[in-house]
């Protein structure tokens, strides 16, 4: 079965993308019991991963104190690096990306294709990363370059508030309004921070798990080594100071399996936080025959890790053989959402009357 990585979305009328990432439906058994596995698919998104959603809102939130001399400089492991790239391309300024040795070197390529200037960290930070490490630099750019604006991805609300302005009620008016747990994976805990507001405001019927990598202190365990870019963190998220619960933790070999069995299975790629996910997804399904819905809001496709996740050589430098994620599992269908940009547009409408946060819960429909 051929790999899927996640094209564009179809234009509307007028050239501007549809307002919604697709969400794709697995129906599935697990050992024996029905169950749905919803995919929503953020590689859709423009610049190919759901940091096209934060780059715009962290660039709205900074544009009118941004040098176009100096332009802004950013800490990514690839994804918000591209995007910004693109951003900070079509408003005419400069752009420093800040990377290290996992960024997929795709990425890095198309960040300098977009004019964008990539500066590469190679000192470990001591806690498993090379985030302390690139934040470091960042801080020694800012004393050396006042005028430089830094968007802080870590740290700045407008991170949080777009996912649960925007992708949250997205996700609500794809899938059924029974109760469904919802999966968000964590790197600067931002996007689960978003679903955490706009869950408690709008009151839909979720389990909102997060989910992190063994070796990562984004919600409060301890660091170590990590191996995937794109999930986890050498320090705790300043989103979610107090972590969140609850949180389910995945190893790497756990994740890259996911993926290699997802792809082998349905022809859908997604990226090493993705299967993450979907590893929970699996493992959540066993531990109860009643949960019978859950979604994933997979950040990016499998472009992004053609030389890493999807690369057998990569997998036997990290000692990453692949387990048997899928036993127990027969895949019975699996549907895609229809390609009507008016049927789109009504559930975006439904989703944007959704409470957001700060104000009080609607009733259900």
């Amino acid at each position: 079965m051929g790999l899927a990585t996640g094209p564009a979305n179809p234009p509307r009328e007028g050239g501007s993308p549809l307002p919604l990432t697709p969400v794709v439906a697995l129906h599935l058994s697990v050992d024996g019991y029905p169950t749905v596995l919803w995919l929503k698919l953020e590689s859709h998104n423009p610049h190919g991963s759901v940091k096209g959603r934060t780059a715009l809102a962290l660039w709205q939130d900074v544009a009118a104190r941004v040098d176009p001399e100096f332009g802004i400089i950013e800490s990514t492991s690839g994804n918000l690096g591209l995007a910004l790239a693109a951003v900070a391309a079509t408003n005419g300024v400069p752009f420093t990306a800040v990377v290290d040795p996992r960024s997929s070197a795709s990425l890095v390529d198309a960040v300098r294709a977009l004019d964008g200037r990539v500066v590469t960290v190679d000192e470990p930070d001591g806690a498993g990363g090379y985030l302390l490490s690139r934040l470091a630099l960042i801080r020694e750019r800012l004393a050396a370059q006042p005028r430089l604006v830094w968007p802080d991805q870590y740290a700045n609300p407008a991170n949080p508030a777009v996912h649960a302005r925007e992708t949250a009620p997205e996700l609500r008016a794809q899938i059924p309004e029974g109760p469904t747990s919802v999966l968000v994976a964590v790197s600067t805990g931002g996007t689960l921070a978003g679903f955490r507001d706009y869950a408690l405001a709008a009151r839909p019927h979720w389990e909102l798990v997060g989910v992190d990598v063994v070796g990562s202190a984004a919600l409060g365990a301890g660091s170590g080594r990590r191996v995937l870019s794109g999930i986890g963190a050498s320090r705790r998220s300043a989103f979610l100071p107090d972590g969140h619960r609850p949180t389910v933790w995945v190893t790497p070999q756990e994740a890259v399996s996911a993926c290699l069995w997802l792809a082998e299975s349905t022809g859908v790629g997604v990226g090493g936080s993705s299967g993450a996910l979907i590893a929970t997804a699996l493992r959540l399904f066993r531990s109860s025959s009643r949960r019978t819905s859950v979604a994933c809001l997979c950040p990016d496709g499998a472009d992004r890790y053609l030389d890493s996740v999807y690369s057998a050589s990569w997998r036997d430098r990290q000692g990453l053989a692949p387990l048997d994620v899928g036993r127990g599992v027969e895949i019975v269908a699996v549907h895609h959402p229809p390609r009507d940009p008016a049927a789109s547009g009504a559930a975006w409408s439904a989703a944007r009357r959704a409470p957001a946060p700060g104000e009080p819960p609607k009733g259900r429909s």
